[in-house]
């Protein structure tokens, strides 16, 4: 049964190590090349999984070598695909991560079929099974009838809405998430003019702050975790990875806390590995916080 369906993006990734981010009519040296699925829900339900939470996924491909790869590698990770719609002469996504010894990524790519589910798509089953829906960026109309599915199941509901929050209108599935997440520059554009999070005042936003760890709001109080020093190789997927650690371990101990420092592990040791869908076991999370004390 699953636990905790995820909605969203799922790509192939390519990844490509760089001696550095090429200047306008200028040339970069790719140093190696590693390929895998990607997207930030296909990165999410990866990464739950690895934590032992029964996932699942809602999302589109094409009927391509690629949309293939990206199902193998998601029937191998034991993520339930029956959600997972498959578009028969279509292209899947895929992006191509340039990648530099810092760890920076700057992204290249075509959205193929990743969006190609509508809210008249959406199968009410899956959610209504569900105990936590986890929506990351699609298209908002979308986001929105799967929050108003899972809300009205009793499920409870995080959102991820990503870089497009800026230019996407998603204060209908803001206004029914029980935990959003966002990183720094999302969080400016949150809160820039019409603020879409105003009327927010009763769930749990956290804060994504990458190398400088996390912040978690809640109406009972506000907790910072600095983070873990590590060594970055890849920070592509590191951000969907302290998501998926942030909802198990909240799930697990109720403890907003507690959820904020095992994100950050499962955050840090994905951006300390090659590939969006690098995070760790729940075995090696529990060793590197008993580690680091």
């Amino acid at each position: 049964m699953v636990t905790v369906l995820i909605a969203g993006h799922v790509n192939w990734d390519v990844t490509l190590r760089v001696d550095r981010f090429p200047e306008p009519d200028g040339e970069a040296a790719i140093r190696s090349r590693h390929q895998s699925g990607g997207g930030s829900a296909a990165n999410v339900a990866t990464a739950l999984s690895r934590l032992d939470v029964e996932a699942g996924i809602v999302g589109s491909v094409g009927d391509d070598e690629h949309g293939h790869m990206v199902r193998r590698e998601l029937e191998r990770a034991d993520i339930a695909l029956e959600g997972l719609r498959v578009v028969e002469d279509a292209a899947t996504s895929v992006k191509y991560l340039l990648v530099t010894d810092s760890g920076a990524v700057s992204v290249l790519g075509n959205d193929g079929v990743n969006e190609a589910i509508g809210p008249e798509d959406v199968d009410p089953e899956p959610i209504r099974a569900a105990e936590h829906v986890h929506l990351t960026s699609q298209r908002p109309e979308t986001a929105a009838e799967i929050a108003r599915l899972a809300a009205r199941a009793g499920a409870t509901v995080s959102f991820d809405p990503g870089r497009r929050l800026g230019d996407r209108e998603y204060a209908d599935t803001l206004a029914l998430a029980d935990i959003i997440f966002a990183n720094g520059r999302e969080l400016e554009t949150m809160v820039d003019g019409d603020d879409p999070v105003a009327a927010f005042t009763e769930g749990t936003v956290v804060a994504k702050l990458g190398r400088d760890g996390g912040e978690v709001h809640t109406p009972d109080g506000s907790f910072v975790h600095d983070g873990f020093e590590v060594d970055s190789v890849d920070t592509s997927g590191a951000g969907d990875a302290f998501a998926a650690g942030f909802i198990a371990a909240h799930r697990r101990t109720g403890d907003p806390e507690t959820a904020l420092a095992y994100a950050n592990a499962c955050g840090a040791l994905t951006a300390s590995q090659t590939g969006s869908q690098s995070a760790p076991t729940i075995d090696a999370v529990e060793t590197f916080l008993e580690s680091r004390g």
